[in-house]
């Protein structure tokens, strides 16, 4: 795929080291010289512009990209590069950077993103995944399929134990797309006996509470009567 990312300070080069190593083409973009840093992603075509106005994203060739990235750390300028991205060039797919959470109403379609990624909610999700354990975590939302991925560490007391995937009854739309076992992903989820300190992923409605409230019950610690 080509990829044009916004914004070429560290995380906008961290996503492009990360795309160039999956085989993409990647554009960065960015109107401050020092953050062009040409040797640190060599593989990467660079534009010294600003991503704010449509002739420097048409000479970044956003016109023919299938992902647009705004990455920058500027919300402002996020909103107006992935809004120009959709409106003036119809990038199929924009995803943008959210800095402040405050701000993460305004990542909508309105504006032109598909995809929406605030740095501090995803570092609290994955601190709290860390050190969570019997509880639901919520990992990422996507939004247009109005689903989201949630964690849940089975303790040593879940009513999960020794139980396969089909024998828990998992409510609605819930399903698990990956149980991770010392760290790693099993191959093969069909006859897996759940055991303590596995973490499964599962996706779910991201707008039906009540199916959280029912997997804790399924999954969660036995009652002591």
């Amino acid at each position: 795929m080509q990829i044009v990312i916004a914004g070429a300070g560290s995380v906008g080069r961290s996503i492009a080291r990360e795309l160039l190593s999956k085989g993409h083409e990647v554009t960065l973009i960015d109107r401050l010289p020092d953050q062009m840093r040409v040797a640190s992603v060599a593989q990467a075509d660079w534009v010294l512009a600003d991503a704010c106005s449509p002739e420097s994203l048409r000479e970044a060739g956003v016109g023919t990209c299938d992902v647009m990235v705004a990455a920058t750390g500027d919300d402002k300028a996020n909103l107006v590069i992935s809004l120009l991205s959709k409106t003036e060039f119809g990038v199929p797919r924009v995803v943008a950077r959210v800095n402040n959470p405050k701000n993460e109403w305004m990542f909508d379609e309105a504006w032109g993103v598909d995809v929406r990624v605030s740095t501090p909610r995803v570092m609290t999700a994955l601190v709290e995944e860390a050190v969570s354990v019997s509880t639901l975590v919520p990992l990422f939302e996507f939004h247009e399929a109005g689903a989201a991925l949630y964690s849940y560490t089975l303790g040593a007391d879940s009513l999960a134990l020794d139980k396969r995937l089909f024998e828990l009854g998992l409510p609605g739309d819930a399903r698990v797309v990956s149980i991770l076992r010392d760290d790693a992903p099993l191959d093969s989820l069909d006859n897996v006996i759940l055991d303590a300190g596995d973490q499964l992923i599962l996706m779910l409605s991201a707008k039906e509470a009540s199916l959280r409230e029912d997997l804790e019950s399924i999954l969660g610690p036995k009652r002591v009567e």
